[in-house]
This record gives structure tokens, sequence and C-alpha cells, in this order.
């Protein structure tokens, strides 16, 4: 997938961390996570964290785990902000993290999203995304969830 000319797609840096603890606290109101989590995960061999840059800073960024001994990926976090929603950085930070998990030979990318959250359900099922699980009071705030999951080894979208 190309990304449009106007944002760049990469890995994060320490230096992004103000700017990713920012775009955070700014798009979500429950289970934000620390600097310290987000430095942890710049440094980890089971995380990956990758951004989308624009010429006014981070435009969106997107935190990606990894087991070992398993073919599955986690997509934990997907946040664009809000004055670049519409953009399709949501779809180009979805992309990525599907390449990077594909370059890890990994088979099944799965994550939770807010059942109220419109759009981003309307994003993972326009990607091929499969709902496999109702969870309910999911989240901090008590909201409810649906987990969904897509095969990166005959991927579809």
């Amino acid at each position: 997938m190309s990304e449009p000319a106007d944002f760049r797609l990469r890995r994060a840096v320490p230096a992004d961390l103000p700017a990713l603890v920012e775009l955070e606290r700014a798009t979500f109101s429950y289970d934000r996570m620390s600097e310290r989590q987000f430095r942890r995960h710049l440094h980890s061999g089971s995380a990956a964290v990758l951004v989308a840059e624009g010429e006014g800073g981070l435009l969106g960024s997107t935190v990606l785990f990894f087991r070992r001994d398993t073919p599955r990926a986690r997509l934990y976090s997907l946040a664009t902000a809000a004055a670049a929603r519409g953009r399709g950085i949501g779809a180009a930070l979805l992309a990525a993290a599907e390449a990077f998990a594909r370059g890890r030979g990994l088979q099944t990318l799965s994550l939770e999203v807010r059942r109220d959250n419109a759009a981003a359900v309307r994003l993972y099922e326009s990607r091929g995304y499969r709902r496999t699980a109702a969870l309910e009071n999911y989240y901090d705030d008590g909201a409810d969830a649906w987990r969904y999951a897509k095969s990166l080894t005959n991927p579809t979208p």
C-alpha cells in the first residue's frame, strides 16, 4: 500500500516519547499507555511502535505486540490525531502493522475495539478483519469490545 505524500510511516524512536504520550492522552480517555510503557515498548523485542509523521509532527501511532513461539501478533493500539482524521492515516498505520507482522513471519493479527467506535469497526471490517468474540465490560470505563482477527498469510483488502 502506498502512503499519501503528506505523511510518512516509520518506527518510533525515543525522541517521539513526548508526542506519543500527548497523542495517547488526546485520543483515549481510558486505559492509556504511560511514557514508561512506551519507552519499554520502543526497546522491546516483543513490541513495535509505528508512527505516521507529517509536517506538524506525529499524526498517528500504532502499537503491535508479539509473543515468542506463537504465530499471532496483537494490535494493541491505533491512534490518529483528531486534526488528521479522514486522511487515510489509520488505514496506512494498520497496513504498516500488518506488513511488519508479516515480515516477522506471523500468520494472524488480532485486536480489540470498542463496540461504540463505529469508525474503527468500519476500518477493520473493510480491511478483512473477522469478528471473533464479544467482550463485555472489557475496557476500564466498562465499555464493551469486539475482538477481531485477520489472516496475514491469505490477506484480503
